[in-house]
């Protein structure tokens, strides 16, 4: 009987001991479980914060983007505004330019008319002692009066030239589009700015200038202009035949060697073609004025 009892005393703590082992391998695998619930929640929530930080950043560089697109814009508008208005002052300076320049032609023109006149009356009064009748003269007037015969001459000569000229005005000016002959005789148009009513002028220049601005022409002046200087202002005669009657500097560069370059630039590129048929009949001489400047290449304005 002991040996039963000490075998069934036996069993029980065995079925004891591997209920006990069951309890902690439970205990166990219930703890892993909660343990990998807990590393997968803790890896949501870093995974959550990572997308709501990337959110967030993605909203701070569009904010910065459509900041910087709105200053491209404004500072692209406030330099469309800037041009805009140096273009106005531009046009208001060429404008300002072109009416002082016919405001000292038409001066220069009324001093010439009033020379003539004054030359005329003079020759009239010298004529006059030229004639007289000999009986009224002296040995010593007759003398006089062949001395002055020959100024007398000239001057009258000088004097129907002018009348002649005077007159040719009085008709161009009822003429519209035939230009006044000067004192050589020659008919002289003046362009001093991009813009005229006469588009045959305007596009004579346009040609002459492209033909300085495309010709490589920075390479006689290339080292020179890098001096500190002002923009000349020249104005060019050209004849109908194309060649260059005179190079006038309305406006020095200050620095001599640049000056001459200009020359050196404007004579290389002649001639400059003959005016075209309209233009011709128009003038013999046209004047063009034009502001010289240098980048990469001569640019005129």
């Amino acid at each position: 009987m002991e040996l039963i009892a000490l075998a069934r005393e036996q069993a029980e703590r065995e079925a004891s001991a591997r209920v006990e082992l069951d309890r902690i391998a439970a205990e166990r695998r219930e703890a892993a479980r909660e343990e990998q619930e807990s590393r997968e929640a803790l890896a949501r929530q870093e995974e959550e914060e990572r997308a709501s930080a990337a959110l967030l950043e993605a909203g701070r560089l569009e904010r910065e983007r459509l900041d910087a697109v709105r200053r491209e814009q404004e500072a692209a508008r406030q330099e469309a505004i800037q041009q805009e208005l140096a273009r106005q002052e531009q046009a208001r300076q060429e404008q300002a330019r072109q009416e002082q320049s016919r405001q000292e032609q038409a001066r220069h023109e009324q001093a010439r008319l009033e020379e003539a006149q004054r030359e005329q009356e003079r020759a009239k009064q010298a004529q006059a002692q030229a004639t007289q009748a000999p009986a009224q003269q002296g040995p010593a007037d007759r003398g006089q009066a062949a001395q002055l015969a020959p100024r007398a001459e000239r001057l009258r000569a000088i004097a129907e030239q002018l009348a002649r000229e005077s007159g040719g005005r009085d008709r161009a000016s009822s003429a519209p589009g035939v230009p006044p002959s000067t004192v050589s005789g020659l008919r002289r148009g003046w362009l001093f700015g991009r813009s005229d009513p006469n588009q045959d002028l305007v596009q004579y220049a346009q040609a002459m200038g492209r033909k300085i601005e495309l010709n490589r022409t920075l390479d006689m002046v290339r080292e020179v202009v890098k001096q500190p200087h002002t923009q000349p202002v020249v104005t060019v005669a050209v004849r109908a035949d194309g060649s260059v009657e005179k190079i006038t500097f309305e406006t020095s560069s200050g620095v001599a060697a640049i000056d001459d370059g200009i020359r050196k630039i404007i004579a290389s590129q002649a001639p400059y073609g003959p005016f075209p048929p309209a233009l011709a009949r128009q003038y013999d001489v046209v004047e063009i004025r034009r502001t010289w400047l240098f980048d990469v290449a001569v640019r005129l304005q």
